[in-house]
């Protein structure tokens, strides 16, 4: 089976390909915070709604010479997401100073509903949820309020009115919420004299004005000719995590691109063995941006089909039949300056310029993509795309 980190690499790929199909402006979301809300809700399924999770969290094609080795086979997987899952959120917890990383979990339940205690215990041990008892059924608008009251808390305010008026009702019976905040100062940071406007160039005819940050130091950094295209790995204090920037080298080459890529060659690219140390100068622009998603639909296209229909299997949850997700929101919102990132992400499930002597010019003044990484578990908290500020 394969790792976590492999395997938030390949969903948040394949989440961005279909966000792109039809968005084709930024794009910015939590591949772990997303797939951690998945992994709560497989906890709580069984038959096929339990399979189709297992797919879209690892796209492994099952083998197995019999239906019962299959379906142990099955059971022996899904523990062993959840032991990931926990070992991530326990790593994470650990993290030393210099910046702020929290991923968050709670189910919010209609007090007069029987979940089963094996799943609120099961959730609580892997993935650090508690479960806390509403009043969907005489106060669904007071309870919205207070679960958005939550995820500010969670997000330093970055993240508002997760639900918005209206999204819950009397008939309401669970609530799971992620939610992942992180703040950091880059090892480097870039110096605020440096940054001057620039054009940020959204096609060969159209641009917009930009503050560009400027610094010439020693990153991590290949050359993808094949692609022609470039990475840089620009790391924050401590080195737990580092932001990659992809960027192509035409102006209009990103899409191109997009089209090439695979989850795999991007883990490839972006492995130590394969980037070098190169004296590099890199202007970045500063960035702020702010995304809401409703998933159902993209999460339906890459084969989460029953989880949201009335006859999904939850029996994991309670022992109650009809119990079926009725959306899944995502808010995310990141801020890139000289001194380092703040970015937020809220999952809630409801039921041509010459180059300084002796530098690699890697000059972000058209579209790329951008990833922060957790160096251990290889994770992927954030994947975007910036194509116009």
């Amino acid at each position: 089976m394969e790792s976590l980190g492999t395997a938030t690499a390949r969903f948040g790929f394949d989440l961005f390909k279909e966000l792109d199909k039809t968005d084709d402006g930024n794009i910015f979301f939590s591949p772990v915070g997303i797939s951690t809300a998945i992994g709560m809700i497989l906890m709580g399924t069984g038959g096929a709604t339990a399979s189709e999770l297992q797919k879209v969290l690892y796209s492994e094609k099952g083998t197995g010479s019999s239906r019962t080795k299959s379906e142990e086979k099955e059971i022996k997987k899904t523990e062993e997401v959840h032991d990931q899952f926990q070992k991530l959120l326990t790593e994470i917890s650990k993290f030393p100073s210099g910046y702020e990383l929290n991923i968050s979990n709670r189910l919010f339940g209609e007090k007069t509903y029987l979940f089963l205690q094996k799943y609120i215990d099961y959730v609580e041990k892997y993935y650090h949820a508690s479960l806390e008892p509403v009043d969907f059924v005489n106060a669904a608008d007071e309870s919205r309020k207070k679960i958005n009251s939550w995820v500010e808390r969670q997000t330093n305010e970055k993240v508002k009115d997760q639900f918005p008026e209206g999204s819950l009702s009397s008939s309401t019976k669970l609530v799971l919420i992620n939610t992942v905040y992180f703040k950091g100062l880059w090892d480097r940071g870039f110096e605020k004299e440096h940054t001057k406007q620039e054009d940020f160039w959204l096609n060969k005819s159209t641009s917009k004005p930009v503050q560009m940050m400027t610094q010439c130091s020693s990153f991590s950094f290949t050359l993808l000719e094949d692609l022609q295209a470039k990475i840089v790995g620009i790391p924050y204090k401590n080195n737990d995590l580092i932001m990659f920037v992809l960027l192509p080298n035409d102006i209009d080459g990103l899409e191109k691109i997009i089209d090439k890529l695979s989850p795999e060659k991007l883990v490839e690219w972006t492995s130590p063995r394969h980037l070098q140390q190169r004296k590099v100068d890199l202007r970045l622009p500063r960035m702020q941006v702010e995304e809401t998603y409703e998933l159902e639909p993209t999460l339906e296209a890459m084969g989460m089909h029953s989880a949201f229909r009335a006859h999904a299997d939850y029996s994991g949850m309670s022992a109650h039949s009809g119990l079926h997700a009725q959306k899944f929101l995502h808010r995310s919102f990141v801020v890139v300056t000289e001194e380092g990132v703040e970015a937020a992400a809220g999952t809630g499930m409801g039921f041509m310029v010459s180059s300084a002597a002796g530098c690699e010019l890697m000059h972000c003044n058209h579209p790329f993509l951008f990833f922060i990484r957790h160096r251990v578990s290889d994770s992927i908290l954030f994947f975007g795309r910036f194509s116009s500020p």
